[in-house]
């Protein structure tokens, strides 16, 4: 029960913080997240954990041992919460100022997380072939610092904020999730950590609320309903994947992300006692993405961080089965979305918080000391982004003197220009970068040089440093005036830099 409780609280906390952005942040109409985006995104996690069930159980089975663990599995948060602010959020407000209404706005926002989500588990289907050389050719510095870079700029501060739009309970539930889970305290009646927060947050949410002291973000229903939805593959998906292309740059390095996660995860395993094939671990993975995205779903699955705590909690094959009925059937059946309007967003928020942490403290500690610089380069891109977020909504600047500052030219390139390129592609940017001080570091100057090089040459095509605001991809020479100075300098630089490495090392090696 403790790891069926865990588990579920995990993947709960991603669905409602889904719901949150998405309606309370964006104006997705409700309908749509909780009827057509919820019932295929909750039948991955059903397919990926009963799939993992049955891994355990036939791993019991062929070792004789009855205290085989299944490995943890749901909704991969960093990539959700990227999807929902990088991907879903900015394309419904596309399409909005396109002249759509609200509802079919929605509409193409779901073909289009439905096409992207299809596309992320055909790719780890492909992946899953190679997983252990992917992970033996990039340092773990790149692809740990990325994601540390996503952690703290986008996965800890947005929810940072929301949690402080409520302080009172956000502070309180954000406090009660450290002692919990960073400084090990006891929790009454031995619940999880993260339920008794929740639950202490979301009591004061609403004792506060009724003396007016905090506001609701969603509007909860007046009674639980059933709302009967099914996931059902729809021909819209043909709309998402003739625009899923200007998402490439996000999306791919989200599919490698899990794909080495998982490989990392089933070593985990193997170290705490249950030897899992990774190559049968990471095609469960991939099936549960692409059969979630083609029926509906906007969220990819993935084996979780945790292996050793729930086998140390005593869970063995149940909690997985359980967590995948729980969540499956309550996608399907509605009472999912009726618990997920009733939890504020600022008793979930703190829970993303102290992921963000703790995945940036991973990114450092497991890494060796003098690959520390290698993991910090990679978060400037993620800050751009932020920036680039935050700059590029009308609250803060105005749209016309957004566009004119990306034009305009004084000394060198304009500053906000520059901004925007860098934290278009930012993760693959931020990959390639920790890759490239990696490899300096250890003296392998042509190795970095090679990372540079490739850094040149997806600039060329705008997978990185794109010059323009929405992030797509072009080829360099469709470009022009200001726009195209920017991108040839940005791709030019790389190739610089590059041809340094490789007479640097000629020197080095006389």
């Amino acid at each position: 029960m403790n790891g069926f409780l865990g588990l579920v609280v995990d993947n709960l906390s991603v669905l409602a913080l889904l719901a949150a952005i998405l309606i309370g942040g964006f104006g997705v109409p409700a309908p749509i997240v909780f009827g057509r985006m919820f019932p295929g995104t909750a039948l991955g996690v059903l397919v990926g954990d009963l799939v993992y069930t049955w891994l355990a159980v036939r791993l019991a089975r062929r070792t004789g041992r009855n205290d085989v663990t299944a490995m943890p599995f749901g909704l991969d948060t960093p990539s959700t919460i990227g999807m929902v602010l990088l991907v879903l959020g900015p394309a419904f407000l596309k399409f909005r100022a396109a002249g759509l209404d609200s509802n079919a706005a929605g509409l193409e926002t779901w073909y289009l997380g439905m096409a992207a989500t299809a596309t992320m588990g055909l790719l780890k289907f492909v992946l899953a072939f190679g997983g252990r050389t992917v992970r033996r050719l990039v340092p773990q510095a790149g692809l740990l610092g990325s994601l540390a870079g996503i952690a703290l700029m986008l996965i800890g501060f947005f929810p940072m904020v929301e949690l402080l739009q409520a302080p009172i309970v956000g502070f309180l539930t954000l406090g009660l999730v450290l002692y919990a889970l960073v400084a090990k305290g006891a929790v009454p009646g031995g619940l999880p950590g993260v339920l008794f927060a929740v639950i202490v947050g979301t009591l004061a949410y609403y004792g506060l609320g009724h003396w007016g002291v905090a506001g609701m973000h969603i509007a909860a229903p007046a009674a639980p309903t059933l709302r009967l939805a099914f996931p059902h593959i729809d021909a819209g998906i043909l709309h998402g994947f003739a625009g899923v292309g200007d998402t490439l740059p996000l999306i791919v390095p989200f599919a490698l992300l899990t794909v080495v996660g998982g490989v990392n995860n089933t070593e985990s395993a193997r170290v705490a006692g249950d030897d899992y094939d990774v190559r049968s671990i990471l095609l469960a993975e991939a099936a549960a993405t692409l059969l979630a995205g083609l029926a509906g779903g906007v969220a990819q699955t993935t084996p979780y961080i945790g292996h050793p705590a729930y086998k140390q909690m005593g869970a063995r094959a149940g909690y997985t089965w359980l967590t995948g009925i729980f969540i499956g059937v309550g996608g399907m059946l509605g009472f999912l979305s009726n618990l997920i309007e009733l939890i504020p967003l600022a008793a979930l928020a703190p829970v993303l918080v102290f992921l963000s942490l703790n995945i940036t403290v991973q990114a450092f500690s497991a890494v060796p000391l003098r690959h520390a610089p290698a993991v910090a380069i990679s978060f400037f891109p993620s800050i751009a982004r932020l920036l680039t977020i935050e700059l590029s909504d009308p609250k803060f600047v105005a749209p016309e003197r957004f566009a004119q500052s990306l034009v305009a030219s004084e000394h060198g390139l304009p500053t906000l220009a520059v901004i925007v390129a860098l934290g278009n592609g930012f993760i693959i940017t931020a990959t390639i970068w920790a890759a490239f001080v990696v490899e300096m570091t250890e003296r392998r100057l042509r190795a970095a040089a090679a990372y540079l090089a490739a850094g040149g040459v997806l600039c060329c095509f705008g997978i990185i440093h794109s010059v323009r605001i929405d992030g797509s991809a072009y080829a360099l020479w469709q470009l022009d005036g200001m726009a195209r100075i920017v991108a040839s300098q940005f791709c030019i630089a790389y190739f610089v830099l590059a041809a340094a490495m490789l007479l640097l090392s000629l020197r080095r090696q006389h």
